[in-house]
């Protein structure tokens, strides 16, 4: 991965958290982390 895509991926996940902080209810760092919860173990139940 080059720097400049870093860069643009860094700046998009930025401003997704930045449009739902502002506009919508502020609900998206809940329902990430919840994912990832979710993700987490359903990949420790392959393990």
């Amino acid at each position: 991965m080059t720097n400049s895509i870093a860069i643009c991926l860094f700046l998009l996940i930025l401003t997704i958290f930045a449009v739902d902080f502002l506009f919508l209810q502020d609900d998206l760092p809940v329902l990430v982390g919840k994912g990832l919860d979710n993700f987490i173990e359903y990949v420790s139940f392959w393990r």
